[in-house]
């Protein structure tokens, strides 16, 4: 083994002033995938040695001496394979668990069948100082999961494969909507006011400025703003942050992506998504099926569409007097005791009824207009928006309406917000006069959309928790 420039032989010196060497080799090029090589072993006669040598390099993960001759699995992101190691061809094997080593060989298969890599040369690349939790069980504690997620990801194979499918569903979202005519924008981050959605921001201060800022909790207003711009189709894919609680669908830092369409309504809208959906779960996963929160669930368009105000008559809660709606909820036992205005107490209402319910994917539709101050409304009622959100396993993953273009009617709702938030909401829109001075110019009809990247990550990849598809998620602080 090529062992540059390390003076120790075990873990217990990581205290002597020589294990600050730094003459490992800086660099370790032209290297191969381990599953590309593991397919080649795969391909020869037990006992046959490939024509061409290969450079793997990754994390060395497990051990076994047999006398002069070594066995080590090693690890990339692509997958394991074993190393053979004779001391005839490599000399003396010194390798820790944990270590990251680079592997010069020949693909070949062990007289047992397994795909292997039979070792020239071995170099270090870097030394593991730390022992590694259990190797055999792999990193189970989930504080130490979510806290330490390198340990997590270096541990456990699954635990990668998820995150690299996360990235595969980004990835699939841009292919589909680039070839749709959408063009990718980026919106800011830090805005003089927030809006968008119904949510307590994050405050910062601007020290040159000498003014307060906001971290965004949607980048909606900006998007369509681009539409009176004559930009016609943009999508963003971005970070929000909402001052809320951490819930297993909920982080205060997540990603969302967002799209806005000229001339298109709520009607399209809920076509794309279902096609984008669907796109999505074929190209990452290669099928439209997955089993979430215990349901196997089809993603394939078209999704079931069910209206908003039928699944509350069914509960026998529709209705848009404060007081009786209030009565009906407590009746039910529902805690109502912080809810000061009729559309909190219509979201309850949703949440702890409709909701768990749509379990198949399902689009529910035409909303109350107090819980939506950008959407149009009906052609059949002005108290009714067209506005949908969209659910699978009784989880919402995103919200989307016929965007409401009129700067006057925009102004009144944005007042109509404002009395929402004297009334005890704290999350109501606050209302952004520069946006209706954009609106003043005329924006064409539109279609947009919100979707949550984590919680259809999470749907993918059949993952309960949003924590475990957010690879660092919102922790409290360790006490000292």
């Amino acid at each position: 083994m090529t062992d540059v420039g390390s003076t120790e032989s075990s873990n217990d010196d990581v205290g002597s002033t020589e294990s600050f060497s730094t003459a490992t080799p800086k660099r370790f090029p032209n290297r191969d995938e381990i599953a590309r090589v593991r397919e080649e072993a795969e391909a020869l006669e037990t006992g046959e040695e490939g024509a061409e040598t290969r450079r793997l390099a990754g994390r060395v993960m497990a051990r076994r001496d047999m006398g002069k001759l070594v066995f080590l699995d090693l690890v990339d992101r692509s997958g394991r394979i074993q190393l053979l190691a004779p001391e005839a061809r490599t000399g003396e094997i010194d390798v820790h668990l944990g270590d990251v080593v680079g592997a010069i060989g020949k693909p070949t298969k062990s007289r047992r069948g397994e795909p292997s890599l039979i070792l020239d040369e071995l170099v270090l690349l870097s030394r593991n100082r730390s022992p590694l939790p259990d190797t055999h069980h792999g990193l189970t504690d989930i504080e130490q999961r979510y806290r330490r997620r390198y340990l997590d990801l270096l541990m456990n194979e699954d635990v990668r494969a998820d995150f690299m499918l996360r990235a595969r569903i980004v990835t699939a979202i841009r292919r589909y909507l680039d070839s749709e005519g959408f063009i990718e924008v980026e919106t800011p981050i830090l805005q003089p006011r927030y809006g968008g959605a119904f949510a307590e921001p994050f405050v910062t201060h601007h020290n040159v400025l000498d003014q307060d800022l906001y971290l965004r909790i949607a980048t909606e207003l900006y998007l369509k703003r681009l539409i009176v711009g004559g930009l016609e189709r943009v999508y963003e894919i971005g970070k929000d942050f909402r001052n809320e609680g951490v819930t297993y669908k909920n982080n205060p830092e997540f990603t969302m992506l967002e799209w806005y369409e000229a001339y298109a309504d709520y009607q399209d809208t809920m076509r794309r998504m279902e096609n984008l959906i669907e796109f999505v779960a074929q190209e990452t996963l290669g099928t439209t099926t997955t089993t979430f929160k215990g349901h196997e669930v089809d993603l394939k368009a078209p999704w079931k569409r069910v209206r908003l105000i039928e699944e509350l008559k069914e509960f026998d809660l529709w209705t848009q007097d404060f007081d009786d709606l209030k009565q009906r909820l407590e009746s039910r036992g529902l805690d109502v005791s912080r809810d000061k205005t009729w559309p909190q107490l219509v979201d309850k209402a949703i949440t702890a009824y409709v909701e768990p319910r749509l379990i198949e994917p399902t689009i529910l539709y035409d909303y109350p207009i107090e819980l939506s101050p950008f959407a149009r409304i009906t052609d059949d009622d002005p108290r009714i928006v067209e506005r949908f959100e969209y659910y699978v396993g009784g989880m919402e993953l995103g919200n989307a309406f016929s965007e409401l273009n009129d700067a006057e009617e925009q102004a009144q709702r944005f007042a109509m917000q404002a009395a929402e938030g004297a009334g005890g909401n704290v999350e109501a829109e606050q209302g952004d006069p520069d946006y209706v001075d954009a609106l003043a110019y005329g924006m064409p009809p539109t279609g947009g959309i919100g979707l949550g990247i984590d919680r259809l990550a999470m749907v993918l990849a059949g993952k309960d928790s949003i924590r475990d598809v957010i690879l660092f998620p919102a922790q409290r602080e360790r006490s000292t």
